[in-house]
């Protein structure tokens, strides 16, 4: 069965892409640094447990440029452009591990992280080679993980409840426990 975009998931979409945005303003505003928590993250990565695939890489990708280009946070060139990816990798990954896979929350979430942060890496790697970026793949997962290290710890704690609240809520079966 082919899937169609319905009003209610594009009401989704845009209610996680404008916390997407809002989240990190949020967290600037009372001096919090966004690469330390990784506020966008956590729109994006509940996005993937409640959106097709689809939708899901989608609202990854746009949600870094869309909020780069309205507020300057992320810098569109080139911390954007790596998130756009890295976040729509955790996207896609999060919504195929729980529709395709079978996953529960936690191993849907962890793996999304690594590919994301992986994705990342490469992208680093391209733009390095294409565009003369200075910057090394591996030091920069490194310090993505180092880093974030808190946000990571937020994500694994809060995204699960969030997700397992949410199911409670709505008696959906597109989340597998």
């Amino acid at each position: 069965m082919s899937q169609s975009v319905k009003t209610k998931d594009l009401m989704l979409s845009g209610l996680l892409l404008a916390m997407g945005i809002l989240l990190p303003m949020f967290f600037h505003s009372v001096g919090i640094m966004g690469k330390i928590f990784l506020p966008m993250h956590i729109p994006v990565l509940i996005g993937g447990f409640i959106l097709f695939p689809q939708l899901a890489l989608f609202l990854g990708m746009v949600t870094p440029l869309v909020s780069g280009a309205l507020t300057g946070m992320p810098i569109m060139f080139p911390m954007a452009v790596i998130m756009a990816f890295e976040l729509g990798t955790y996207g896609l990954i999060v919504s195929l591990a729980v529709r395709k896979m079978k996953l529960s929350v936690m191993p849907s979430l962890i793996i999304a992280m690594i590919s994301g942060r992986i994705v990342a890496g490469i992208v680093v790697f391209i733009l390095a080679q294409f565009f003369g970026l200075e910057m090394n793949p591996i030091f920069f997962i490194k310090g993505a993980i180092v880093t974030g290290f808190p946000g990571i710890g937020v994500q694994l704690v809060m995204i699960p409840s969030i997700i397992y609240g949410l199911r409670g809520i709505t008696k959906k079966k597109w989340i597998e426990g």
